[in-house]
């Protein structure tokens, strides 16, 4: 037995599991919008029971002084210009993370977000203007052409609940361009005096972040040194510096990481397990963060900062006007104010639902948007909240009673938006279940993560095979999580209308014995038991030597000496190693990881979780038959939608 044990040993690649940027990058909105509504709140208040100290706060100055030179800004500058730099980093590695992994990885789908972006900016400006042609207010016309993406995100969650996440990605992923035009006009429009030697400085420090980049320096400090002088030159020059955070953020590719750097890191972290020493510890600490893409690392330290400490701050120091009902009147009758609110809450949804209806007309269906029509007019009507970057915009635009006027505008404009998004989703909750669907979820195929399609001639299946929504499981015997997901997939399987595939993906550089119970497990499907010794060895993942193996072959009905020696002849390395290539065509870079209908699931993998990603699975699939369709009447109405996703 010790020769049979010594032979039973293999080397399984394996990347690690991170978490779904998109997701993440959704959550942190959501809960970011009501600090920043706080935020708001506070600043309203503020200002009108003591103006005084609202107003000499933010425009006390801070200076710096270093041999005989000062610099000084008044402190609400310095969020404006100084910290707002760091939203719009962020601003700009989503937009990359959409372009390398997102969405727009297909760059058919980038036709639509682009022009439906563009439109939704152009339509309110042209009716801002309409309001304030040849008046005072004309030049402000940029404060009516930005969506705030996080406010309405949240807001979104709110008003919208249980909107399916597919909705939400559309709402980002039209929205992505509006920040970065927004941007270019601030530069461009917005920006007075340029001196030109500034200018060329902020230009040749930003093409040596690029050459850094491009030569893959991974010294943190070089980014930092030279995106402050990016920021510095370009302040001088008297183009607003926020333009520098997105355009660095736009340098930071994203990538899943490589199975070979994975691997060399899961080494380090054995050397200092071994020898547990500072120098090792760093050494580790280096090699695991290296294996994340520059665009994740930057996402995860600057998107919680910026979420929920740097836009409320925005907020707080820029919301703040004097109210009173003279005010109010003067505000309500003015071009200012009015061309804000139409621009906003007529413009957004109307530029958003005539764009895309007319690609899918004049394209022939080619170019659609990624959700149903409740789904676009819902991304419309939210998309009417322009805060941070009109309200940025609103600074360099006006001062004095202008500047308040145009805060009433947004503000009101951010309450119309979100009471007329709700009164959309309630309209589409009320239609009949399937109706609902495809007005939430559309009928456009979603790109399929899953490389190898399911196979019944070789996958192994629980589950009827007519079964409308298919959950793809990779999986390690020895993985513990795999062993908390199975009374999960267990509870799923109650579900008649679903089936379940397991994949074997073993992580032997960090569980020595799961290529030993991979190969165990397909020789007990040699003899018709995989399903058996699938169960006992997720029920039993610290007992997984070779005699326990043999203990579970004989406690399923297995012929003990055929088990024995298919096994100790590696007969089923060869159909792991299909799976684990497989996985690696799909990017799978952990265990488990799900996959539905074709598309990988992120996020957590508890019952509701995936039941609710399931029946939303479901009810696409149902969208992909026809109504009077054997599936649509054999089920009942596509569930879910109402619960969020």
């Amino acid at each position: 037995m010790s020769d049979f044990a010594a032979r039973w040993s293999g080397r399984t690649n394996w990347t690690r599991e991170v978490a779904a940027p998109m997701r993440a990058f959704l959550t942190t909105e959501a809960g970011s919008s009501g600090v920043l509504a706080a935020a708001i709140l506070a600043a309203l208040a503020w200002a009108n029971l003591a103006p005084g100290s609202y107003d000499a706060l933010w425009h006390t100055e801070l200076s710096f002084a270093f041999g005989g030179h000062e610099f000084g800004l008044e402190l609400q500058e310095w969020i404006n210009s100084g910290l707002m730099t760091l939203f719009f980093l962020v601003v700009g590695l989503e937009a990359r993370r959409e372009f390398d992994l997102g969405d727009l990885r297909d760059r058919s789908r980038f036709v639509l977000p682009v022009i439906a972006g563009v439109a939704g900016m152009v339509t309110p400006v042209v009716i801002y203007l309409a309001f304030n042609h040849g008046g005072p207010g004309a030049h402000g016309w940029g404060v009516a052409m930005s969506t705030d993406t996080a406010l309405a995100l949240g807001l979104l969650a709110l008003v919208g609940r249980g909107v399916p996440d597919r909705v939400r990605v559309f709402l980002l992923t039209v929205f992505v361009v509006d920040d970065l035009i927004a941007l270019l006009v601030i530069a461009v429009v917005y920006s007075e005096n340029i001196s030109l030697l500034p200018l060329v400085i902020a230009v040749a420090a930003f093409a040596a972040v690029l050459i850094a980049a491009l030569l893959k320096f991974r010294h943190p400090s070089i980014y930092v040194a030279l995106g402050i002088v990016t920021w510095a030159a370009l302040l001088t020059s008297g183009v607003d510096p926020v333009v520098a955070g997105l355009a660095i953020g736009l340098t930071a590719s994203a990538y899943s990481p490589g199975r070979d750097e994975l691997e060399q890191a899961t080494g380090l972290f054995r050397l200092f397990r071994e020898q547990p020493t500072p120098e090792l510890a760093r050494t580790a600490t280096v090699g695991l963060t290296s294996t994340l893409s520059p665009n994740a690392r930057l996402q995860h330290f600057y998107h919680p900062w910026t979420s929920y400490l740097i836009v409320p701050l925005f907020g707080l120091a820029n919301a703040g006007v004097t109210i009173d009902a003279g005010f109010l009147s003067r505000a309500f009758s003015s071009p200012i104010t009015l061309g804000i609110i139409a621009g906003y809450v007529v413009g957004k949804p109307l530029a958003v639902i005539a764009t895309s209806s007319a690609l899918a007309r004049f394209s022939g269906g080619r170019i659609r948007p990624l959700v149903g029509w409740a789904g676009v007019a819902g991304s419309g009507t939210i998309a009417g909240i322009g805060f941070t970057v009109s309200l940025l915009i609103a600074t360099l635009a006006f001062d004095g009673p202008e500047l308040a006027e145009a805060k009433v505008g947004l503000l009101s404009a951010v309450v119309l938006s979100s009471a007329i998004t709700w009164v959309v989703f309630r309209l589409a909750r009320m239609l009949s279940p399937m109706r609902k669907a495809k007005a939430l979820l559309g009928d456009v195929d979603q790109l399929v993560d899953l490389i190898d399609p399911v196979d019944p001639t070789r996958d192994h299946i629980r589950g009827p095979e007519t079964a409308s929504v298919t959950l793809v499981e990779y999986g390690d015997f020895e993985c513990p999580y795999c062993g908390l997901a199975e009374p999960v997939v267990r509870d799923l399987l109650h579900d008649d209308d679903l089936r379940y595939v397991w994949r074997h993906l073993p992580l032997t550089d960090v569980h020595p014995h799961a290529q030993l119970a991979a190969e165990a497990s397909e020789a007990a499907a040699a003899q018709g038991r995989f399903w058996e010794m699938h169960d006992l060895l997720l029920a039993n993942q610290e007992d997984l030597l070779p005699k326990d193996l043999m203990a579970y072959a004989e406690q399923v009905g297995l012929d003990p000496q055929r088990f024995h020696d298919d096994v100790k002849r590696h007969v089923a390395a060869a159909r792991v190693a299909q799976d684990v290539e497989s996985a690696d065509l799909s990017g799978v870079s952990g265990t488990p990881t799900f996959f539905i209908n074709g598309q990988r699931h992120y996020g957590a993998y508890d019952v509701p979780t995936l039941t609710t990603a399931i029946k939303t699975a479901r009810a696409r699939a149902a969208i992909k038959t026809d109504d009077s369709g054997p599936l649509f009447r054999r089920r009942r109405a596509p569930a879910g939608l109402d619960e969020p996703a």
